[in-house]
This record gives structure tokens, C-alpha cells and sequence, in this order.
């Protein structure tokens, strides 16, 4: 769910100076993506303010909205990275994220099995169901953090795929035919045209697609990939706070690379936080009938 895991490659086929400079720089969460549930993930980036979910909430929620109006079937969406299904549950429950974070950080949460807390989590989400559901399909390379999520009931169907390394399997793609929103809050430094290829050319329809990408990372290799199946992708100017540096040394990085970039990092990076922009991708069409600040004031 944030850009610091390690299990993808740069889309020459190989590691970018990019990825290995951020692989040394940025501090490493790898320990907290597969457990079998999500208290490992809260308890540590709680402490770092991390906020990009919250921030999709939202989002995500006014996009669905703009691509199924007055419609009674649910919209389909795939989210990319989906860990134990966190963006799922905000978007489908009457639940925040600082909420979440004090769920799965209390005392109660602590003294309870892995098979104690999905117990209390169906119970906790389905009682906080919005009527307004999406159907989210997860696609994450963390297998238990994909099983939590489908176990609690946040996804609809939960696949443990890496497609920078292989190709979708035959479920995966039939999941992805109906799909008309594809998600990303964190890991897009680690994507490629290798994971995105392969699901455009699986899903029926046009689909839209809302990355929230670290100002760190570029997203040239994507939006190219994606214009091949006639997606315009926008940025919004507003960014989004991801979370606090663990230290200076993120820091040093995050205010070099910003800079490199042609950025500027006053009061953003240099205000101790990495940022986050929102890239759409859609339909030519689309982007005319809807601008994007209609979208995401």
C-alpha cells in the first residue's frame, strides 16, 4: 500500500538508477506487508502519519460515482497493491482512517488470534456498510495480505500475482473483463507497463485509471503504455501528503529527487513529507465531457 516495497522491477526489464537510489535512501517497510493480518501495517506507519488511503477515500469515491450515475450494478474495480484490502474498506464502509488505525492498534486488537480478528473485522465492516457498494477485485503479490482481505469479506475476488514477473493467470484475467476503475495508493514507483499491458488488454470496456504516484517517481513509462489503448493521463496540481521521513536521510533523497525532476520541494519535501500526485487516465472522451478538477476539486 506505500511505494517502499521491493518487489518490482523498472520497465527496461531491469532496476532504474531510480529504484536502486530509493532502495537506498527510503527506509524499508518489507516486514509489514505479508503478515496474516493488517496490525503489523498500522502500528508502523501510524507513527509516520501515513495518509495516502485516506486521501483516495474520497477520490475514489467521486470517480466511481462520475463512471456508474443512476446505475444499479455495481462498479468493478481492480485495485493494484491492495495489501489486506484497506482502500476496499474505506470505499465501500462508513469507516476513516484514522478509525482503522485506532481498530487494529488497540489494546483489544492485541490480545486477539489472526482468526479472533477476522471474526471482529466481518462484524465491524458489516456493520458499517455503505449502500453504494463497490466490487473490488485485489491484485497485491503478498498472499496472506491478500487471503486477510478476502477472508474479512473487503474483496470481492483477491489474487497473489506479480505481473512485473509473470503473466496474469487465466482467473485473473476473466476478473478483470468487467473492470472499469484500475486503483494504485502505493507502489506505482515499483510498476510498469509489464503489470498495466496485460490487464487494458483483459478488461471489455474503457477503463479509467487514478494512481496516486510519489513525486519522487516518474510516471512516463505508464501513461505511455497506457495512451497505446487511448488513455489521456492528467495530474492534478494539488498533492497529497503521504507520510512523515523516517530521517534525513529520506529526507535528503526525497528533496533530490523532487529537484532533479524539475519540482520544487518548499513546503512540501523540505516540510519533512514525502507527497503524493494524483494521475488520471481516461478515455479522450472523457477528459472533455469531464474535467479533472470537477472530479478532484
Amino acid at each position: 500500500m506505500t511505494d517502499e516495497r521491493r518487489t518490482g522491477t523498472g520497465a527496461a526489464g531491469g532496476t532504474t538508477v531510480a529504484e536502486t537510489v530509493a532502495a537506498r535512501e527510503m527506509s524499508r517497510f518489507d516486514a509489514i506487508y505479508d503478515q496474516p493480518d493488517p496490525r503489523a501495517y498500522f502500528q508502523a506507519l501510524g507513527p509516520l502519519g501515513y495518509r495516502t488511503p485516506g486521501h483516495a477515500q474520497r477520490v475514489f469515491r467521486r470517480l466511481g460515482a462520475a463512471l456508474s450515475p443512476g446505475t444499479s450494478e455495481p462498479l468493478t474495480m481492480l485495485d493494484l497493491c491492495c495489501s489486506y484490502g484497506i482502500n476496499a474498506a474505506l470505499l465501500n464502509h462508513e469507516v476513516t482512517l484514522d478509525e482503522l488505525y485506532e481498530h487494529y492498534t488497540s489494546r483489544e486488537a492485541a490480545a486477539m488470534s489472526t482468526a479472533e480478528l477476522i471474526d471482529r473485522d466481518r462484524e465491524f465492516f458489516l456493520a458499517r456498510r455503505r449502500g453504494d457498494q463497490v466490487r473490488v477485485v485485489g491484485l497485491d503479490s503478498a498472499p496472506r495480505a491478500v487471503a486477510y482481505g478476502r477472508a474479512v469479506g473487503l474483496l470481492a475476488e483477491g489474487f497473489a500475482e506479480n505481473l512485473e514477473e509473470a503473466p496474469p493467470s487465466p482467473a485473473l484475467r476473466r476478473a478483470v473483463r468487467e473492470v472499469r476503475l484500475i486503483t494504485v495508493t502505493g507502489g506505482s514507483s515499483f510498476l510498469s507497463r509489464r503489470t498495466f499491458r496485460p490487464l487494458l488488454c483483459a478488461a471489455r470496456g474503457p477503463v479509467w485509471v487514478a494512481a496516486f504516484v510519489l513525486r519522487t517517481s516518474s510516471y512516463d513509462d505508464i501513461a505511455g503504455c497506457l495512451a497505446g489503448f487511448g488513455l489521456a493521463t492528467e495530474r492534478t496540481a494539488t498533492t497529497f501528503t503521504q507520510r512523515r521521513f523516517t530521517d534525513d536521510a529520506e529526507r535528503r533523497y526525497a528533496v533530490d529527487a523532487v529537484t532533479a525532476a524539475g519540482l520544487d520541494p518548499a513546503g512540501k519535501e523540505c516540510d519533512g513529507s514525502f507527497h503524493a500526485a494524483l494521475h488520471l487516465s481516461r478515455p479522450t472522451s472523457d477528459v472533455v465531457m469531464t474535467p479533472l478538477d470537477t472530479l478532484v476539486p
